[in-house]
């Protein structure tokens, strides 16, 4: 439920009372004063601005440490991280996350960093500091794509469907002074061609785009342990497989990805940067990641929700409105199919023309039925809607993560396949299908209308599958999505919708026919009837043609003006 004024205006109020504690303890400590001071695995705030760079330093490093991984994460606004006052290409990074290796000499014990702002204004920013042993692998350490000479950074790009993630390949650790082993010298067991890269994924909460639960958040995801303490492992790299890894993109939900590198053969292992995205912008003053969903849009499902509660409770009952709803579903699915894939029309245009052939594509199905009277035709694409919805569902699970199906021949023959069993299975009772059609798929159209207006992972049960028939690639994408308490709210609604429509309808139905009459042959039947029997009223009735001719004359009449009266012609003598 959206909230009210006055709750977000206290929302709003706590968090700039939160950030503002926030921003008074960095400058306590001393983050805006030019010298952080940092210690090893301990997190600092800092605050950043582009005139001074703020001189971050580590003392006192253990001997026995030979690598540091200095990191720096932003919310939205870019941070220049470097290790000179003047940075480099081949000496800094530039990014919301971004973080430098620092290979330690013999006898070192104090690292520098600087870091500022990249564009004007203040940037409130975490930092943190974590060292590794000789044994430890090195992430980036075989770069040979990015800028720096040791890259430990996860380089995110997104558009509206996908997220490709891309990092370079890790190297063996080795002790201070020596110099590090080869990169491509080998595939044995003794070169870096060993080692195993986890991809892990973390979910904020949904719904919160504050700068303080990202803060918060992405320290649970920084460091090996915490990360397999918090983190979804979804899938492991070999070095034969390219470091490139494609995650659905979620609009407005913020996701932390970071991969941990693994030596097998002396069981140690290391972080790479962790990186963050909400796929959407925070900048654009339309379609931000505060109102995602466009006026159209929220249209469009919001009525179709009105028809889609109404055929959840009515849907057997009115059974026509219930043939229409189901070839409005069938039609516009195709046709914005099409007019995506051959177009290059806008979204409003297409979800109207969509609109439109739906609703002809309604008309069309529920007109079949009045002229031919199959149950067995109608009740193919009722079935195939609810077969449609069940196999959507399946694939939303971890099973559609399966590698097998990331081959399109098995996945569209699989789908189509489970989808085709929904009406063969219950072909000897077609009220049955009929009734749960209408229950569950007209209440799960309530889903999509909710989450126009609040973010919700169970859109995307239907989601994902328009992005795999629409785009070519979006096959090589990881579709694990956030299980919350709105999804568990809103899935909860969807069930007792689900079983509320199946009830009553099945308690309302159960000593009524389980079809109406062939609508065509009872016209037909009736207007002989009327024909041929005389005491039959309407048998007095004059045909539709001597009708409308009747009607327009009389609306004729009414246009001629009155003749007066009396005489008008001269007496006869």
């Amino acid at each position: 439920m959206p909230c009210s004024p006055s709750l977000r205006s206290a929302m709003r109020v706590c968090s700039r009372s939160a950030l503002l504690l926030v921003l008074l303890g960095v400058l306590r400590h001393g983050g805006a004063s030019g010298l952080l001071e940092l210690s090893l695995g301990k997190f600092r705030n800092v605050l950043l601005n582009q005139t001074s760079p703020v001189e971050a330093v580590i003392r006192n490093i253990g001997s026995n440490v030979t690598v540091v991984v200095f990191q720096v994460h932003a919310q939205q606004s870019d941070v220049v991280i470097s290790f000179d006052k003047t940075p480099s290409v081949n000496s800094s990074g530039v990014g919301v996350d971004r973080g430098l290796v620092s290979i330690l000499r013999p006898q070192q014990t104090v690292c520098t960093w600087y870091l500022r702002a990249l564009d004007a204004g203040q940037v409130l920013s975490t930092a943190i500091s974590i060292p590794y042993m000789e044994k430890d692998p090195i992430p980036g350490g075989c770069n040979l794509e990015f800028d720096l000479e040791v890259d430990p950074n996860l380089y995110l790009d997104y558009t509206l469907v996908d997220i490709h993630i891309k990092f370079a390949p890790a190297n063996l650790g080795y002790t201070r002074g020596a110099n590090p082993p080869s990169c491509d010298s080998g595939t044995g067991q003794s070169s870096r061609w060993r080692l195993r890269y986890d991809v892990y994924q973390y979910f904020l909460p949904e719904n919160d785009l504050s700068e303080m639960v990202l803060v918060s958040h992405i320290r649970k995801m920084s460091e090996v342990q915490s990360i397999k303490a918090n983190g979804i492992k979804m899938l492991t790299l070999t070095t034969d497989d390219k470091t490139n890894v494609y995650f659905s993109s979620l609009p407005g939900q913020g996701v932390i990805y970071n991969v941990i590198v693994w030596d097998p053969l002396w069981n140690t292992s290391a972080a790479y940067i962790p990186v963050h995205t909400y796929a959407c912008s925070f900048a654009d003053l339309v379609d931000n990641c505060s109102s995602l969903s466009k006026l159209s849009t929220k249209v469009f499902f919001t009525a179709f929700a009105v028809l889609g509660l109404f055929t959840c409770f009515f849907g057997h009952r009115f059974w026509k409105t219930d043939l229409f709803f189901m070839g409005f579903i069938v039609s516009a699915f195709f046709f914005f199919v099409f007019i995506t894939r051959v177009t290059g029309l806008g979204y409003d245009v297409r979800l109207i023309l969509t609109a439109v052939a739906g609703i002809v594509g309604g008309l069309l199905l529920a007109g079949s039925w009045w002229r031919f009277g199959s149950v067995l035709l109608c009740m193919f694409v009722v079935g195939l809607v609810l077969g449609f919805l069940f196999v959507s569902t399946l694939f939303f699970t971890p099973l559609g993560d399966y590698r097998v199906f990331r081959d399109d021949v098995v996945f569209w023959v699989t789908f189509t396949s489970v989808a085709l069993m929904v009406p063969v299975l219950f072909v000897g009772c077609p009220r049955i299908l009929n009734i749960l059609a209408s229950g569950i798929v007209g209440s799960y159209t309530v889903v999509l209308a909710i989450a126009c207006y609040v973010y919700t992972s169970l859109a995307y049960i239907t989601l994902d599958l328009l992005r795999r028939v629409l785009n070519d690639y979006f096959n090589r994408a990881y579709t694990n999505v956030p299980f919350q308490r709105n999804d568990l709210i809103i899935l909860s609604v969807w069930a007792m919708l689900a079983l509320s429509g199946v009830t009553v309808q099945l308690r309302r139905e159960r000593s009524e026919v389980p079809f109406p009459p062939h609508p065509y042959l009872t016209w037909k039947r009736e207007r002989e009837r009327r024909s041929t029997n005389v005491l039959d009223p309407s048998h007095h009735i004059p045909p539709l043609k001597e009708r409308i001719h009747n009607k327009l004359l009389h609306i004729k009449e009414f246009f001629q003006k009155d003749q007066p009266a009396g005489e008008r012609t001269p007496l006869l003598l």
